[in-house]
């Protein structure tokens, strides 16, 4: 479980996550013993199959349901300023999270089925840390790991935000 990248299909990780999700209701499973709890350093999350027309207000809105939001990257491509489709979320209470992967992983927003997932690694770019440019051969981009409820996968990585 959650080590490594996975070449899995995203619809089929979000029914998995979905299935791993249902059993803890079913089984009565929280806190310590929840796939969740790995995750509970990390305050992120990895939003993808975004609709590419949604602005960061939209995924505020959708996202604010459930737990005030402090930190969003949508990331948009450099040369059409359109966004790319995923988003990384930080929110202000780690056991937003929970709420987040549990309810929006599989819903769909503006006609597309969302994967939501935990974020286990979330390193800022350099502008987003306030540090001025890096040397030509210093790029510096978005890293995460989103961990879903049974593998890890790739989440990408992030351009111009």
């Amino acid at each position: 479980c959650c080590g490594g990248f996975s070449a899995m299909n995203p619809l089929t990780q979000v029914r998995n996550t979905q299935r791993i999700s249902r059993q803890e209701v079913v089984d009565g499973v929280s806190g310590k013993a929840s796939w969740h709890d790995q995750f509970r350093h990390s305050a992120y999350v990895y939003a993808g199959g975004l609709p590419f027309q949604l602005t960061e207000g939209d995924v505020l809105a959708v996202f604010s349901q459930y737990g005030q939001i402090v930190d969003v990257n949508l990331p948009k491509d450099k040369e059409t300023g359109k966004t790319r489709g995923f988003a990384f979320l930080c929110y202000e209470d780690q056991r937003s999270t929970v709420l987040c992967v549990d309810n929006l992983n599989g819903a769909k927003v503006g006609g597309r089925i969302v994967r939501v997932e935990h974020v286990g690694d979330y390193r800022k770019k350099k502008k987003e840390l306030g540090v001025e440019e890096a040397e030509p051969n210093e790029e510096v981009e978005v890293e995460a790991r989103a961990q879903g409820g049974t593998d890890a996968t790739s989440a990408g990585r992030g351009g111009g935000g």
